[in-house]
């Protein structure tokens, strides 16, 4: 007859091996339910949600976040007199909303003018409306610019023509994604070359699908 050493033995066995079982299942279940890959640079929970007081080109209204919560939300800082890399990514963009189809109508980009001095509301506002009906065009006062570059880490610079040198404008070409919550999800930073028009539409499908939400330490990290 076992002992009762044994028996503990035999027992302790048993619940490791069935303990190592779970884990190995629990490990299967999970390459199983991993989440899909992101085509953009995940960046939820690094930057903080989307805020900003700006002047909306089209109708002079003072708009915030606020106005454009319920939409996928694009942001990007450029500048209309701009050669090449502001209008091919505005035209990318415009082929990202074409294969969206009737959900474009719930995405909305927004370009921010980093050259307010020439870029007038009027001028902005028929800038953006080249491209599609969801490109808004926005300008802000140079304190509000600055807060908003830097609570992005947004480069960007103006030099003034002087003797000998050109009116100069350089800026990043980064466009960050937020969802209809306004939590900061996505970043591009080559939609001016035009190669992944199809991958930026499949993370917007997947946005507007829901995607996955933020997870409470993503919320609160990009509530700051």
């Amino acid at each position: 007859m076992a002992s009762d050493k044994q028996k503990g033995s035999g027992v302790a066995f048993l619940v490791v091996l069935g303990l190592g079982a779970l884990m190995a299942f629990g490990l299967m279940m999970g390459d199983g339910l991993r989440k899909p890959h992101w085509h953009a640079t995940d960046v939820t929970g690094s930057f903080p949600r989307l805020s900003f007081t700006a002047t909306r080109a089209e109708d002079g209204k003072t708009v915030t976040a606020k106005d454009y919560r319920g939409k996928i939300v694009l942001i990007y800082f450029g500048y209309t007199f701009c050669p090449d890399i502001c209008p091919n990514t505005l035209e990318n963009m415009a082929s990202v909303l074409d294969k969206l189809g009737k959900e474009a109508d719930r995405v909305r980009f927004l370009f921010v003018t980093v050259d307010p001095d020439r870029d007038t509301p009027d001028v902005l506002k028929k800038y953006a409306a080249v491209f599609a009906p969801q490109v808004v065009g926005l300008r802000m006062t140079p304190d509000r610019l600055t807060a908003l570059t830097r609570r992005y880490r947004i480069a960007y610079s103006v030099t003034k023509e002087s003797k000998g040198h050109p009116y100069t404008v350089s800026h990043s070409s980064a466009v960050y994604i937020f969802d209809d919550k306004g939590h900061a999800r996505l970043l591009v930073t080559d939609l001016d070359k035009g190669e992944n028009i199809g991958d930026v539409a499949s993370d917007l499908k997947r946005l507007l699908g829901g995607g996955e939400e933020p997870d409470f330490l993503q919320k609160l990290m990009s509530a700051i």
